[in-house]
């Protein structure tokens, strides 16, 4: 049974406060307004401290008051004066929903996109967020994915720092803004993703060590104290975080949660926190009839993260494959640093395709050991998430360079098509389906001055391995936040609107061709690598319907042998075609019915369906 903390409004001018502080002799509920008000709470056996108050109503401020000191509560549903001021008692009743759920989408046919509030519109909050939905799904987008949204110190920050895991951000409108926004994506059938941190919490404005023993001396993280989920008072811990993801479903009403670096959820117990947590979300979903999805973001090339509680898994419905991101980044830029040094190979592309992961139990000369877990069966297609671009791999460079700023055109379209074709969900990040060329840098607003320079000299520290030229923007400077504003008057420009109608063609041939849609047993996936042409032939089946795509790498034509005697093909497309504004110099035929032979484009993909009566296009 998890039980319910924070100011739970229940209609009638009464409210239930709950507090979990199973070391604290006494604390008190300090009302500050409407009026000054000081109530004494009553403690249970398990360390809950709680009291039923009379004559309140939502919009009052409060504090939980422990040894004299007045501290916003832990599990505050609303800080509208920032982290620092008191906590704000809303009704999630008061809400008026009109699309409740968005249950007939399923994972497997997401095509998600990837926010960062702050930074998406000029408005910067989640009015300017719906304000774009129409756009998106014209794109063809039906599931959004923002980033952390839980409140943080200051008013610009990625939200991974954020340290009221229950509060939602007062600078992007508050609870009632991010409600509005499910509603509205909901009502065009957009699936909302939420992505929250179980990992660690920010340093700044952090109350928990007021009032449990939150935190973790046994284990390490690279952001901050690791979290104390199996430990002594683990119990309350882990309560704490899983009523928290019950929370984002059920009272605002999200399809799926993003967990972030779960690598860094540390629990060595008998059951683990993330099995846990993915049995009562289970629970939930059976109750609200609505199947709630947990997305981990994993560095672990792990199975057991996704695979189901009853073979020894985790349990959770889909994790990120960085992979994937890595072999497309390093083909298409070259670079060997990092991370990258263990990518750049077009079979390591294939493997990925075919298993979900190029490291399953190899070496790794990053790592310097040996990486990723042996896999039994390659991994299901509706299980695995991909992109070329995300918030971690754009953000975390030391200039923030899109791929845009760092590649040609064909080569955006070749990145966009291999994400798009390749087997798995694919994710965009904002603006890259136009090309948006403004950086996404690493940006906060906190107030300590101590803090803001020992975050400076942690970046460049990170940066180093990497050997990149230039010079790290201030993440503290409120223009290193005005940079990564998407600039949405690009897509004026000729080019950038050709790539936005290429992303649209490309996800409509995802949408309408079957053969094209989450790889699923059954199917057929076939890959053939051409290792000295640096290209990649794929052969996708999915019942009837038959796709042979090319992904050419090369930066010359590569030559290709075609023998399907008893078969036609259709052309269905050429990213290098004029229509793309691409050279278009190399004539594909449009039907293939015998033995021929053509040249493909430099950096582009090609595509032909296997015709059976009508075509589809």
């Amino acid at each position: 049974m998890i039980k319910t903390l924070g100011a739970r409004y229940l209609g009638d001018k009464k409210c239930e406060f709950c507090v979990w502080a199973p070391d604290l002799e006494n604390i008190f509920l300090h009302i500050v307004s409407p009026a000054d008000r000081v109530i004494p709470l009553i403690k249970d056996e398990w360390g809950y401290w709680s009291m039923v108050v009379h004559d309140i109503a939502p919009g009052a401020r409060y504090f939980y008051q422990v040894n004299k000191k007045d501290i916003p509560d832990p599990a505050s549903y609303f800080q509208p004066e920032g982290v620092f001021g008191p906590s704000c008692l809303i009704d999630h009743s008061a809400f008026g929903w009109k699309f409740k759920n968005c249950n007939s989408l399923t994972l497997e046919t997401m095509i998600i996109y990837e926010i960062h509030v702050g930074t998406f519109t000029p408005e910067g909050n989640f009015k300017g967020v719906i304000s774009k939905l129409n756009y998106l799904k014209e794109l063809g987008i039906n599931a959004i994915e923002i980033m952390p949204v839980a409140q943080f110190p200051g008013e610009r920050n990625w939200g991974y720092d954020s340290v009221f895991p229950f509060g939602v951000q007062s600078s992007y409108g508050g609870p009632d803004d991010l409600k509005a926004l499910v509603n509205a994506a909901h009502a065009l059938k957009i699936a909302v993703i939420v992505d929250v941190v179980y990992n660690h919490l920010g340093p700044e404005g952090n109350v928990l060590s007021n009032f449990m023993p939150c935190f973790s001396q046994r284990y390490k993280t690279p952001w901050g104290e690791a979290i104390n989920f199996d430990g002594e008072y683990s119990y309350g811990v882990r309560n704490f975080f899983i009523f928290n993801a019950l929370y984002w479903f059920e009272y605002y009403h999200v399809d799926a949660l993003r967990l972030d670096g779960i690598h860094g959820i540390y629990d060595m117990g008998a059951k683990h926190f993330l099995t846990e947590l993915s049995q009562e979300v289970d629970k939930l979903a059976m109750q609200l009839s609505k199947k709630l999805y947990l997305i981990a973001e994993s560095d672990l090339n792990d199975a057991r993260v996704i695979l189901p509680r009853k073979e020894g898994g985790h349990g959770l419905d889909a994790q990120w494959s960085d992979d994937i991101h890595h072999s497309i980044h390093a083909l298409l830029t070259g670079e060997t640093q990092g991370y990258y040094a263990d990518f750049g190979e077009i079979d390591q592309l294939a493997k990925a395709f075919k298993n979900g992961f190029v490291y399953t139990g190899e070496y790794s000369r990053y790592r310097k050991r040996f990486h990723g877990a042996v896999l039994k069966a390659a991994l299901p297609g509706h299980q695995l998430i991909v992109c070329s671009q995300n918030h971690d791999q754009v953000g975390n460079r030391q200039l923030g360079e899109r791929l845009s700023s760092l590649v040609t055109f064909e080569a955006l379209k070749l990145a966009a098509a291999t994400v798009m074709f390749s087997p798995f969900i694919p994710m965009l990040f904002m603006g890259e389906e136009y090309a948006e060329d403004s950086p996404f840098l690493y940006f906060t607003n906190f107030s300590d001055k101590e803090l803001v320079e020992a975050v400076r000299k942690a970046r460049k520290n990170e940066f180093k391995e990497f050997g990149w030229k230039g010079e790290a923007a201030d993440s503290y400077e409120s223009r290193t936040f005005e940079r990564c504003k998407l600039r949405w008057e690009q897509l004026d420009a000729p080019s950038h609107k050709t790539l936005l109608g290429f992303y649209q063609h490309i996800i409509s041939l995802r949408k309408n061709i079957p053969a094209l849609s989450c790889y699923s047993p059954g199917d057929s996936l076939e890959t053939k690598v051409m290792e000295e042409k640096k290209m990649l032939k794929l052969t996708r089946r999915h019942g009837t319907s038959e796709i042979k795509i090319f992904l050419n790498f090369n930066r010359f034509p590569s030559p290709v042998t075609w023998k399907n005697p008893d078969e036609s093909w259709k052309l269905i497309l050429d990213s290098s075609h004029q229509r793309w504004l691409g050279p278009g110099a190399q004539k594909l035929p449009e039907i293939l019915k015998s033995e021929e032979e053509f040249s493909i484009n430099p950096l582009s993909c090609v595509c032909y369906e296997r015709i059976l009566g009508e075509y589809h296009f």
